[in-house]
């Protein structure tokens, strides 16, 4: 029987413009687990996953999460730490620090298209 497990740990470090993130799980997994930084002041794309769901906790700092609602409606809703925000394909969020900020994700593979609605780094869709 072959057995699939590694000793070496594993995290990949991601420059953003709004700061960094560190996948700690492979591309092969079955889900994706990170740890993102966002810069005070600074937003994530408005933006929406055609292939993706999400779970975001914010563990340290303040930020807002927008969210869409059922009509469509944009509600931009002030984070409580260590509280999970699920997030639905195609339903358009936003994060936006107010200090510096530590979240943690977990979400399906990163897949799909991310679709950009408004990004304050002039950044295109990103298809994985």
């Amino acid at each position: 029987m072959k057995r699939y497990f590694s000793l070496k740990p594993y995290q990949k470090r991601v420059k953003k413009p709004w700061g960094w993130e560190i996948i700690l799980t492979r591309k092969e997994s079955s889900y994706t687990g990170k740890i993102i930084f966002v810069r005070r002041g600074s937003r994530l794309s408005l933006q929406y996953h055609d292939q993706k769901e999400e779970t975001l906790c914010l563990f340290s700092g303040q930020a807002e999460i927008w969210l869409e609602d059922n009509q469509g409606k944009i509600h931009h809703l002030p984070m409580e730490s260590q509280k999970g925000y699920r997030i639905n394909r195609y339903q358009k969020h936003r994060l936006v620090a107010l200090t510096d900020s530590y979240f943690f994700e977990v979400s399906e593979p990163e897949k799909g298209t991310t679709y950009r609605l408004e990004d304050d780094y002039g950044r295109k869709n990103e298809k994985k």
